[in-house]
C-alpha cells in the first residue's frame, strides 16, 4: 500500500448512498476513493441489515443506470397498491398503480440485497480505490483541498489528498463535524421495531400504512410473499414489544394493525432503532458535500429517506460529469481544454491529454446545493408533516384526518400528484432518475 494517495473525490461512507455515488463516478475519468468502516457482508454494517427499503421508480431507474438493478430485481416486491388508514376511524385512502398508468409505485427490497449488489459491482470496478474496513482520521479541509489519514483495521496508515470530500457516513457524520456544519436533531419520541412476518395467505402487492396513537405501522410486501413490518411506538413501549415471544408479538401487532393483510402466522427476529429527524444546516461547505443521512435522516413513515439520498448521489455525479471532468482535450494531443463551454467549469488541470476540472471548485458545489434544495426541503417537510399530523391528539384532529383521507380517496388529481413523489419534490430531476446516462451526450 502506498504511503500517500491523491484523488479527485474521497467518499467517506460505503453504505447504500455512498456506494451508489462511487458507481455513478466510476466512468468519468476521475480518481475516486471510497472509505468504509465495515467489511461488505458483515452483520455490523447497519446500512445492509434486514431492514427493508421501498424504492421509488426513479430510484429503480438510477439503479438501472448504475448497472445493479438486474441483481436487485429478483428479490424486489412490486408495490401495486398503497393503503393508508387511521386507527379508530373509518376513513382510508387507496392508490392503485394501474389507475396511474404504471406497473408499480415502487419496489420493496431488503437492504442487504441492495448492499450486496452495489458492492459486487464496486469490487469489480477498476476506477474506484476501496479502503475497507478503514476509517478517516484528522480530516483537515481548506480552500486548497482536503487531507486526512486512512487507518485500516490492521493499523496501516495512508495519507490522502482530495479535491472534494463527500460525507456519506450517516446521521452522526464525522466529516460533517470536521467541515464545521451543524445539524439540528428533533427526537420524535418513537422507536421503530422491524421484523418480517408471514400471513395466512401471500400478499397481493399492497403496501399498508396505518397510523395509530403511538405511531405509524408500515406493513410492506416482500418478494417471497411475506411482509416487512416497521412498527413505530413510544420508547417506553418498545422494550416490552421486543421482549414478547413470537405469538404474543403477532397478537399485539394484529390488534394494532387489523386484519387487512390476513392473520399473521409467523414472525422473524426483531430489531429496533430510535426515530429522529436530523437535518444539517447546509449540505455543502468548502470542498465538502453531504449526501444521504449525513445531510438529512428522516422518519421512515413515507419511505422517502433513502430515495432522497439516492437522488443526492445521482445529482452530484451528474454535476461532476457535466462540468467537463475527464473530457478529451481539444485539438492536438496535450492541448489544454479550459472547459469554458462547460457550465461551471472554472478551475482545471491537465493530466496527459485529458483536462480535469477541479471537482471541489465552489461553483460546482454551489450548483449541486442549489439544484437539490427544493427536493430536500419538500421531502423533509412532507415527512415531518405526516408524522406530526397523524400524531396530533388535539380534539377534532382525528375527525379532520378522517375526512381528509376520504376526500383524498375520491380525488384523482391528488392521487396522481402523490404517485409522482418518487421523482422528487422540485428542482431538476437527476438524469439517471429519468433513465438517461449521467453524462450529457452519451447514449443509454
Amino acid at each position: 500500500m502506498p504511503d500517500s494517495l491523491d484523488v479527485d473525490v474521497a467518499i467517506v461512507g460505503g453504505g447504500m448512498v455512498g456506494a451508489s455515488l462511487a458507481l455513478g463516478l466510476q466512468d468519468l475519468g476521475i480518481d475516486v476513493l471510497l472509505v468504509e468502516g465495515t467489511a461488505p457482508g458483515s452483520s455490523a454494517q447497519s446500512s445492509f441489515d434486514e431492514r427493508t427499503t421501498a424504492l421509488g421508480n426513479a430510484s429503480r431507474r438510477i439503479f438501472e443506470g448504475l448497472g445493479v438493478w438486474a441483481d436487485i430485481a429478483t428479490q424486489a416486491a412490486p408495490i401495486r397498491t398503497i393503503h393508508v388508514s387511521d386507527a379508530g376511524r373509518f376513513g382510508f385512502a387507496r392508490l392503485r398503480a394501474e389507475e396511474q398508468g404504471i406497473d408499480a409505485f415502487g419496489y420493496v427490497v431488503a437492504n442487504r440485497v441492495i448492499g450486496a449488489a452495489l458492492w459486487q459491482k464496486l469490487t469489480s470496478s477498476k476506477g474506484i480505490v476501496l479502503r475497507v474496513p478503514a476509517r478517516p482520521e484528522g480530516v483537515a479541509i481548506s480552500a486548497d483541498g482536503v487531507q486526512f489519514t486512512v487507518v485500516s483495521d490492521a493499523g496501516a496508515r495512508e495519507r490522502v489528498s482530495a479535491r472534494l470530500v463527500v460525507a456519506a457516513d450517516g446521521a452522526h457524520s464525522s466529516v460533517r463535524a470536521a467541515a464545521g456544519i451543524e445539524a439540528e436533531v428533533e427526537d420524535y419520541d418513537q422507536v421503530a421495531i422491524v421484523a418480517n412476518v408471514a400471513a395466512d395467505h401471500p400478499h397481493d402487492g399492497t403496501a399498508y400504512e396505518r397510523f395509530t396513537p403511538s405511531g405509524p405501522i408500515a406493513v410492506l410486501p416482500l418478494y417471497d410473499g411475506t411482509y416487512g413490518v416497521i412498527w413505530s411506538c413510544r420508547p417506553q413501549d418498545a422494550a416490552g414489544v421486543l421482549l414478547l415471544n413470537d405469538d404474543s408479538y403477532m397478537r399485539e401487532l394484529q390488534t394494532r394493525f387489523g386484519w387487512r393483510a390476513g392473520r399473521f402466522v409467523r414472525a422473524g427476529g426483531r430489531a429496533s432503532y430510535p426515530l429522529k429527524l436530523t437535518r444539517a444546516a447546509t449540505t455543502t461547505a468548502t470542498r465538502t458535500v453531504l449526501i444521504g443521512n449525513a445531510a438529512q435522516a428522516l422518519h421512515p413513515v413515507a419511505g422517502q429517506g433513502f430515495n432522497l439520498g439516492l437522488r443526492d448521489a445521482a445529482m452530484l455525479a451528474e454535476v461532476i460529469a457535466n462540468a467537463g471532468v475527464g473530457l478529451p482535450a481539444a485539438g492536438v494531443p496535450g492541448a489544454v481544454h479550459t472547459g469554458a463551454d462547460q457550465p461551471g467549469a472554472r478551475d482545471t488541470h491537465t493530466s496527459g491529454s485529458t483536462t480535469r476540472v477541479d471537482v471541489g471548485a465552489p461553483d460546482l458545489i454551489h450548483r449541486f446545493a442549489e439544484w437539490r434544495a427544493s427536493d430536500r426541503t419538500g421531502v423533509v417537510r412532507f415527512t415531518d408533516g405526516l408524522v406530526k399530523l397523524f400524531g396530533d391528539t388535539r380534539p377534532g384532529m382525528g375527525l379532520l384526518r378522517n375526512l381528509g383521507l376520504l376526500m383524498f380517496d375520491l380525488a384523482p388529481p391528488a392521487k396522481s400528484a402523490l404517485a409522482r413523489v418518487s421523482a422528487g419534490f422540485g428542482g431538476p430531476t437527476p438524469r439517471l432518475a429519468r433513465g438517461l446516462p449521467v453524462r450529457e451526450g452519451e447514449r443509454s
